[in-house]
């Protein structure tokens, strides 16, 4: 917390919640490996599980699609390379993307396109929309990554509006904010 206890900077981090770090402090408490089959690591296990029931419910998924990670840059390196597991043909990128995400998608291979933004800092839907139309409809799904609020500049992107145009081009998009896939 600041000396003046007001943080304004939540599109970089947020302060942790008192619930969130009860939880961690009881979670520091078991030690088994949740991998191991003895008590301490069913204990660990058992830990796990409810947290990941807990996170599926608060995201309106099940319980086997939350996959926990230590950080964003390797949740967004694990959106990019599902994406392509499951199909994607093309990535687009915004101009504004995180280096991860950008290096992630870059590494796959594939054809890799960055999105400009505009003046105002948002992504250009017209120029979104041309890649979207250049893009044959047998060519395969198309993957959009594009951070829902700027870290540095607070710009918030039309991501309802992009994620339509992407989606009815029978693509996905990666809010990379929140680190979900739509």
């Amino acid at each position: 917390m600041t000396p003046t206890g007001v943080y304004l900077d939540h599109c970089a981090t947020s302060p942790l919640r008192p619930e969130a770090r009860a939880a961690m402090t009881a979670a520091f408490d078991v030690a088994g490996n949740p991998s191991s089959v003895h008590a301490d690591g069913r204990a660990a296990r058992a830990l796990l599980e409810a947290a990941r029931a807990q996170v599926a419910a608060l995201a309106g998924a099940s319980p086997p699609a939350v996959t926990f990670t230590s950080g964003g840059t390797e949740a967004n390196v694990l959106a990019v390379r599902s994406a392509v597991a499951a199909g994607a043909r093309r990535l687009l990128v915004s101009a504004i993307e995180h280096d991860c995400v950008r290096e992630a998608a870059l590494a796959t291979g594939l054809e890799t396109l960055e999105v400009p933004v505009l003046s105002s800092g948002t992504i250009d839907l017209d120029a979104l929309q041309a890649l979207l139309d250049a893009w044959p409809e047998n060519g395969g799904p198309v993957f959009l990554a594009l951070m829902a609020a700027n870290n540095e500049t607070g710009v918030i992107q039309p991501v309802q509006e992009a994620g339509e145009r992407v989606r009815a081009a029978g693509g996905w998009l990666l809010r990379t904010r929140m680190n979900n896939i739509e």
